[in-house]
This record gives C-alpha cells, structure tokens and sequence, in this order.
C-alpha cells in the first residue's frame, strides 16, 4: 500500500486534522522531536500575531501504542487555540446574526483563492474559501512529515533546510556538513548560515512591515544519506524529482521550484552541467560534483538531494490592493485578514517535511513490507546488491 494521508480542518476551527495511510508497525515515534518541528514550523523573524496565540502540539488518537505504530492508520490532531474567539463564528450550526456578526467575507483579497473558490463552489461567504486555503493547514502537514523524517532517520537520511534570499538580500553559499548547517540554521532568526546577512535581512523585513508591504524569498531543502534508485524512468508519475516537484509547488504561495542548479542549467554549457561518474572502492559509484541535485532519469543516485523553492510575498496586506466587492460589483480595497511580513523561515521548515514525505513514500515503494523490521531486511538486502554490481 502507498504512503498517504489526509488533512482536514479550517485556518479558525477547532482543531486540525490529519489521518496517514501506509506507515508500517514497529516504526518508534519520538513525540518530543515531532512538536519540536511544528515549534520550528512556528518560529522565524517577520511572523505575525497568530504564531504568538497558537503554541502548536500535535495528538495522536490512533495508530499509535506505547510509542510505537501499530500498521493500522495514525490519526493526529493539533488544537487551535485561537477557536475561543471563533466559536460561533465558526460553528458547524446555523446561527442567526448580520453578515458583520457572522463574519462573511465579500471582498475577495487579490493573490488569494478567495475569488476563484467562490467562483467554483458558489460560495456566497469567501469565509468558506479562506479558512481552507489557509496555509495554516501546513501545521498538519508538517506533523505527518515529521514522522516521515523519523522514517527516514531510521535509515541514516537527514533532512536540512535554510534560506537563501529574502527580497533583495541574498546570503551567502556555504557548503557546510549537514549536522553543522542544521545547527547553524536554527539558531538564525531567518535561517540563514551568516550572521551579517540575518541582521540585514531583520532590518529589510522591519521595513516591508512598516511599509504595510510583504516580502518573499527562495529556500532550499537538502536531504543526505539517500540511496540510489528511489523513484523510476520508466513512467512520468514514478519519477521522483517530479513528484517532489508537485510537493513543493502545493506549499501555499510556492510559484517555482528547481533540483540542483536548476534554471541555471539554461544558461551554460553541457560540459558545466553533468556530473562526471566516478568509482572508488570506499564510496563505490558517485558523482564527482552534484549540479543535477542528486537525481539522474528520475531516480536519485545517491548524492544529496537538493532541492530549492521560490515562495511569493504573502498577499495579504496592510496597504491594500484594489479589489471588486462580490455584492455590488463595485470597486474596493481588499479585506484584510492577519498576515506576517514574511514567512520565507517558516516556509523553509515546511518545504522540508514535504520533501522528506516524499522521498519516504518513494523509500517505501521501494523496500516496502508491513513492518519496520521487513523493510529494514529489503533495504540491507539491496545495500548487498548495490555492493556486487
């Protein structure tokens, strides 16, 4: 069976939800390192109000028994604290009251899926598109991601991210261990690897603030210790850099993302872009650079997995733009729902765990079984293979 999962949940409701198929029994679940991950998910410089309301935990209410997964499916959810504000605002029930008291939105907000949702699912309150759309549904998404890292981890694969720009700053390329980049970019308020460069990214994002303007940035996610031959050449959706592709560009606010080098492999030469395939009786193959982002055909060749993202500024702001009130056709500045400044760090955090989702999946495609303990015979069985060839 593939790994999946479901979330369910609005941005102002009770809680979020999320239910994951396909994780086989045995696999030990570390609670204190998963909430740990939704905190990082929560932190980063330019985050707005809501990161200060919401102290995000996840709870798992199946699957689950005595720390370790059972087979069966792992159900988790994680409380909005915010909903005392929102109960009868948000209440499953009819409730009687003005359009004010109930909250509707009728003034679709430009960059958002406000006006597009109500259009396709003739939703008169934009209430009922917003409170999907939200990226606050990306809490629960780096719940099940995190148990995918710790699937990973099983196997020795570590998963890093950090930020390379943020509006017109741009840090710094440093080729760092990942044990020491992890730990860098956790102590950076941005995630970035250099001090100097935080500090002028702080400055830049209090400026957008105070401009009532928002800012984007690119980031990048690494994932080492990945072995050769997760996904396939042989069908388009088995190939993994594509699907990984998918992931990342379903984050919200996400317009682009590259493997490797990337768009720069456009601009140069064949003989600038290819890695060179080399042989040593330590490493056995690899490559002598890792421009192509540790994928060949589809398949990881089993060197880092590079991926970057691109993630637009946040559409909601406090200089608004011009928008058309559903209602009277007329024009209007956007509604204005809570909004960060920028939330480049945290999107960062949450390209990770969708990165790490996928390279589990395709891990489990390959050296699939019902238990911990089968996979890892599969696995140590093929690393044998790998060694004779």
């Amino acid at each position: 069976m593939s790994l999946r999962y479901l979330t369910a949940g609005e941005t102002h409701g009770p809680q979020l939800t999320a239910i994951i198929e396909g994780l086989p029994s045995n696999l030990n679940i570390d609670f204190e390192e998963l909430n740990f991950q939704l905190h990082r998910r929560q932190k980063g410089y330019g985050r707005g109000r809501r990161m200060q309301i919401e102290k995000d935990q996840a709870n798992f209410v199946g699957g689950i028994r005595h720390g370790y997964t059972t087979g069966a499916p792992v159900a988790l959810v994680v409380q909005n604290n915010d909903w005392k504000h929102w109960q009868n605002i948000m209440n499953i029930e009819p409730i009687e009251g003005s359009d004010e008291e109930k909250r509707r939105v009728h003034r679709p907000r430009p960059g958002h899926a406000d006006l597009n949702g109500g259009l396709k699912y003739n939703l008169k309150d934009l209430r009922n598109v917003l409170e999907r759309s939200s990226a606050r549904e990306t809490t629960v998404r780096v719940a099940c991601g995190a148990i995918a890292r710790q699937f990973l981890a099983e196997f020795g694969i570590k998963v890093a991210g950090r930020v390379l720009r943020i509006g017109e700053i741009e840090a710094p390329y440093q080729d760092l261990p990942i044990d020491e980049l992890i730990e860098v970019t956790e102590a950076s308020s941005v995630r970035v690897t250099d001090a100097e460069t935080e500090k002028k990214m702080e400055a830049y994002i209090d400026q957008i603030k105070q401009e009532g303007d928002s800012i984007g940035g690119i980031v990048e996610c690494i994932v080492e210790g990945v072995p050769v031959g997760l996904g396939s050449h042989v069908q388009y959706d088995r190939k993994l850099d594509a699907r990984i592709a998918q992931g990342v560009m379903s984050i919200n606010a996400f317009k682009g993302v590259e493997i490797g080098i990337g768009f720069e492999a456009g601009t140069i030469r064949g003989s600038q872009v290819h890695d060179e395939i080399l042989h040593t009786e330590e490493r056995g193959y690899h490559r002598a650079t890792n421009r192509l982002g540790g994928f060949e055909g589809g398949m990881t060749n089993g060197m880092p997995v590079v991926v970057r993202g691109v993630m637009k500024p946040i559409p909601t702001l406090y200089k608004p733009l011009q928008s058309v009130d559903i209602d009277t056709k007329e024009a209007f500045t956007a509604q204005v729902e809570r909004s960060d400044a920028c939330a480049v760090p945290a999107a960062s955090v949450v390209m990770e765990h969708v990165v790490a989702w996928e390279i589990a999946k395709a891990f489990l495609e390959k050296f699939g079984g019902d238990s911990m303990e089968e996979i890892r015979a599969n696995y140590n069985n093929y690393n044998a293979q790998l060694e004779n060839y």
